[in-house]
């Protein structure tokens, strides 16, 4: 399983990269090996603001639709556009090509309390 050392992950299986106060989220390849097909991804819009934990979007899969929580809080600044067309790409690239939104972070304490790679790795087992 590719689990990204540079990253930081939630118990959802959400993983997040920070480049300063900007955040690039997506789901974590456990994540979209368990869901299997993706078909849809459906995304808040931009200037959209949300707290930690709240559910920013939806995954659907051949046979089921999952939520996906926000692993900071902070406001939506950019949308993967490609995966509109292209849903796949979180099962071939789910670290690159099919990351899900980049957001303004606005409380950076909150990074704190996210999983690094060895304790996602534990998660999972």
């Amino acid at each position: 399983m590719n689990i990204p050392a540079e990253l930081k992950y939630t118990k959802d299986h959400e993983w997040i990269r920070i480049d300063g106060n900007t955040a690039t989220i997506g789901i974590t390849d456990f994540a979209q090996h368990e869901l299997g097909d993706i078909v849809f991804v459906d995304v808040p819009s931009i200037g959209k603001k949300l707290k930690q934990h709240d559910i920013f979007g939806t995954v659907e899969a051949v046979k089921t639709v999952s939520d996906l929580y926000l692993p900071v809080s902070g406001t939506v600044t950019e949308l993967n556009a490609d995966l509109e067309a292209h849903p796949e790409s979180v099962n071939k690239d789910a670290y690159g090509a099919g990351w899900m939104i980049k957001m303004t972070i606005e409380n950076m304490d909150e990074v704190a309390g996210l999983l690094d790679a060895a304790g996602y790795n534990a998660l999972i087992g």
